[in-house]
């Protein structure tokens, strides 16, 4: 005879399966809403990923999967600097590039600040008048010049190289003291007569000039000569190596390699290189080193790897002076060679001489 089952117990038993499985979903879905600060311990943590909030440093990143979102809060505290791919600022932390609590250096300048035209036409009558006017008026007056290189000689080699001997100024204490320095930059100009002047008068002298046959040769007590020719910008260690007597560098970097620190006097004549190694001790801030400017400026042709109509080239010069008096320079003598074709930019106009003489004193030197 069949057995009969007791009633309601089948009911009961599904009943407490359905409860069952309800509770254990209400348990996971409170582990999944409770904050991430108060995370349960791991013994009671679900088995699968739960997705967490995003932390205080980031927004809300929708749509990538639990595990990226996870790596990337993780990544963040970390204080780890974002790599430039992963969608961050990028921006460095304090401490990798310069010392916590120290202003970062400013960055370098890669061109100089373009003045406004001369006038509205933007031709090159305008501004060959004002840049003229401009190198032929001085901005300050000198009571004391050396022109010894103008004595009885008048050779067309022979050009005013001037300083300013004002007490004001220092050079002269300098002088007296044998703490003075000169830096000449030719090519293969024979007129040193300025270079001896000053080292007799106990400056320590120091010619550069790629024509020289010794690397570095002593000349006298206090005037060396060196085989070296000034640019704009360093070489490239390849082509150095494969040209080894063709020995050139940047102004600031025989700074460093000699140790010097400051040039009282800097002449150049550099033969139209002059505008872009001007360009180069702007950009460097090396002219805050040097506290007597003169120098030979060349008006023929552009000058090397300078470019642009007419008259955006005498604007990009008109420029460049205007630089170096922003830095503190103050034009003390100008001289216009006129044993130089009277030529400006290869043409004949406003009597304008192809080479003058300019010198400057930094009213800032200390």
């Amino acid at each position: 005879m069949a057995r009969e089952r007791p009633p309601g117990r089948g009911c009961g038993a599904l009943r407490r399966c359905v409860l069952g499985a309800a509770l254990l979903l209400g348990l996971r879905l409170c582990a999944e809403l409770r904050p991430s600060g108060s995370r349960p311990p791991a013994r009671s943590a679900p088995p699968g990923p739960a997705p967490r909030p995003p932390g205080p440093h980031l927004p809300p990143a929708p749509g990538p999967p639990r595990g990226a979102s996870r790596r990337q809060v993780t990544y963040v505290r970390s204080g780890r600097r974002a790599p430039p791919e992963g969608g961050g600022s990028g921006t460095p932390e304090p401490g990798c590039c310069a010392p916590r609590g120290h202003p970062r250096r400013k960055g370098p300048r890669w061109h100089i600040d373009l003045q406004p035209w001369a006038g509205p036409a933007q031709s090159l009558e305008e501004e060959v008048l004002r840049f003229l006017s401009y190198i032929s008026t001085p901005q300050i007056a000198c009571n004391h010049m050396s022109t010894d290189s103008l004595a009885t000689d008048a050779s067309p080699a022979k050009k005013p190289w001037s300083v300013c001997l004002d007490d004001r100024f220092g050079l002269v204490h300098q002088i007296r003291n044998k703490q003075c320095r000169l830096y000449s930059l030719g090519l293969g100009s024979d007129d040193t007569q300025f270079e001896v002047s000053l080292a007799n008068s106990g400056c320590e002298v120091h010619r550069f000039d790629p024509s020289v046959k010794s690397a570095h040769l002593l000349k006298s007590r206090r005037l060396w000569y060196h085989r070296l020719s000034i640019d704009w910008r360093d070489p490239h260690p390849a082509v150095a190596a494969q040209n080894p007597y063709s020995n050139t560098r940047k102004l600031g970097t025989i700074l460093n390699e000699f140790g010097h620190h400051k040039i009282d006097v800097l002449k150049a004549d550099l033969e139209s290189a002059e505008w872009k190694v001007l360009e180069n001790l702007i950009l460097e801030d090396v002219l805050e080193q040097i506290g007597q400017l003169t120098f030979a400026i060349h008006l023929h042709w552009p000058g090397f790897e300078v470019s642009g109509g007419d008259s955006s080239v005498v604007r990009f010069w008109y420029s460049l002076l205007k630089e170096v008096e922003l830095k503190g320079f103050r034009l003390f003598h100008s001289y216009k060679d006129l044993s130089k074709p009277q030529l400006f930019l290869k043409k004949d106009i406003f009597n304008a001489s192809s080479c003058y003489t300019l010198s400057w004193v930094n009213t800032r030197w200390t």
